[in-house]
C-alpha cells in the first residue's frame, strides 16, 4: 500500500457531543496505529470553531472518529465536502438518516429487514410497559432506558416526548456485526451482566461480556452477516459501520440500529470482530483509511482529493 497517497491525515477527535471522551480515546487509539504504520497523520482535536481548527491542520484527508451530534450525523461530513477534504465514514445523508433512528427504521423496514415493533409515546408516556426508550438522535446508548411503568417514565421528567422513542422489548442474543467495505465481519455477541446493553454496560470495565464470534449456529452466523450488509446497503452506509442486531429464537435477526462511526479503541467491537478475521489493528486502520472519499465518488490520490 502506497501510504503517502494519503497526505496528511488528520485523526479528528473530540467534539462536542456527549460522546466526546470516548471520541477521544478512540482518536488516540487510532492515530498511534497511523503513525505505526508509517502514515503522516496528526491529531485535529476539534472543540468550537471546527473549520478553522481543521484549516489550520493542513490536512489533505480525515480519518472521522468522531462520535455524536455534529460528528456523526452528516454535519462535519457536509463541511468536509464544502473544503473538498476525503473522510473516512458515511457520507451526508447516510450519516443524518442512521443517526435519526426513527427515518433509519423505514427505510430498513422498506429494504425488508426486521427492525423492534415501535409503541407509542402518548400525553402520559408509552401505551403499554415493559418498552425501552432512546433519544432519537442519540448514540452509544445515551439515554437508553427499560422501562416497567409509568411512575419509571414519569420519574425520568422528560418534557418533549417528540425527541424520543419507545420500541417492544425483544429477547434473543444481541450480536453487532461491522461492516468493512461493504463484506460483513464475524458478529460479536454482547452478554451485559445488568441485562441491558446501556452507555453503563459498554464503558464500565467487566460489565459487559463478549464472544467472537458470537454463540449461534454457522447458518444462522452466515444470515445475520448477509442482513447486515444488506442493511448498510439499504442505507448507502461506506468506511465500517456496525449494525446491532437482536437474534430471535427463530433465529431472525431484528436491526436495532445502525452506528456509522462506532468505537475504535483496541477493546472496541469493531476491532474485536476484525481480529477474529485475522485483521490486526493497525491493518483495519489503514483499511478504512483506504475508503476516504467525498460523497461523490471521489477517491484520494498522492497530494489530496482530485
Amino acid at each position: 500500500m502506497n501510504k503517502s497517497r494519503f497526505g496528511r491525515v488528520g485523526v479528528l477527535m473530540g467534539g462536542t457531543s456527549a460522546e466526546r471522551e470516548i471520541s477521544l480515546r478512540s482518536g488516540s487509539a487510532v492515530l498511534k496505529a497511523l503513525q505505526n504504520s508509517g502514515v503522516d497523520a496528526v491529531a485535529v482535536e476539534l472543540n468550537n470553531d471546527w473549520s478553522g481548527q481543521i484549516a489550520k491542520a493542513g490536512i489533505q484527508s480525515a480519518f472521522n472518529v468522531l462520535h455524536g451530534t455534529l460528528g456523526e450525523d452528516g454535519c462535519v461530513q457536509g463541511m468536509l465536502e464544502v473544503m473538498g477534504i476525503p473522510y473516512t465514514g458515511s457520507g451526508v445523508m447516510a450519516s443524518a438518516l442512521c443517526m435519526n433512528k426513527k427515518l433509519c427504521k423505514q427505510i430498513l423496514t422498506h429494504a425488508g429487514l426486521k427492525v423492534p415493533l415501535d409503541i407509542t409515546i402518548a400525553a402520559d408516556g408509552p401505551i403499554r410497559y415493559p418498552v425501552f426508550i432512546k433519544p432519537v438522535s442519540e448514540g452509544s446508548s445515551i439515554g437508553l432506558h427499560h422501562l416497567t411503568s409509568k411512575a419509571e417514565w414519569q420519574a425520568l421528567a422528560i418534557h418533549n416526548s417528540e425527541n424520543w422513542m419507545a420500541e417492544m422489548p425483544v429477547k434473543g442474543v444481541e450480536i453487532a456485526v461491522a461492516v468493512l467495505d461493504g463484506k460483513a465481519l464475524p458478529p460479536v455477541e454482547v452478554v451485559p451482566k445488568s441485562g441491558v446493553y446501556d452507555f453503563a454496560s459498554k464503558y464500565t470495565s467487566g460489565a459487559t461480556e463478549y464472544f467472537c464470534p458470537a454463540r449461534l449456529p454457522a447458518e444462522t452466523l452466515r444470515y445475520c452477516m448477509q442482513r447486515a450488509e444488506a442493511a448498510v446497503a439499504a442505507l448507502h452506509c461506506s468506511g465500517a459501520p456496525r449494525v446491532d442486531m437482536i437474534v430471535d429464537s427463530g433465529g431472525e435477526p431484528l436491526v436495532l440500529e445502525i452506528n456509522t462511526l462506532p468505537g475504535m479503541t483496541e477493546t472496541s467491537l469493531l476491532p474485536k470482530s476484525a481480529a477474529t478475521a485475522g485483521i490486526s489493528f493497525e491493518e483495519l486502520c489503514l483499511s478504512i483509511l483506504a475508503t476516504a472519499s467525498l460523497e461523490n465518488g471521489e477517491m484520494m490520490q498522492s497530494g489530496g482529493a482530485l
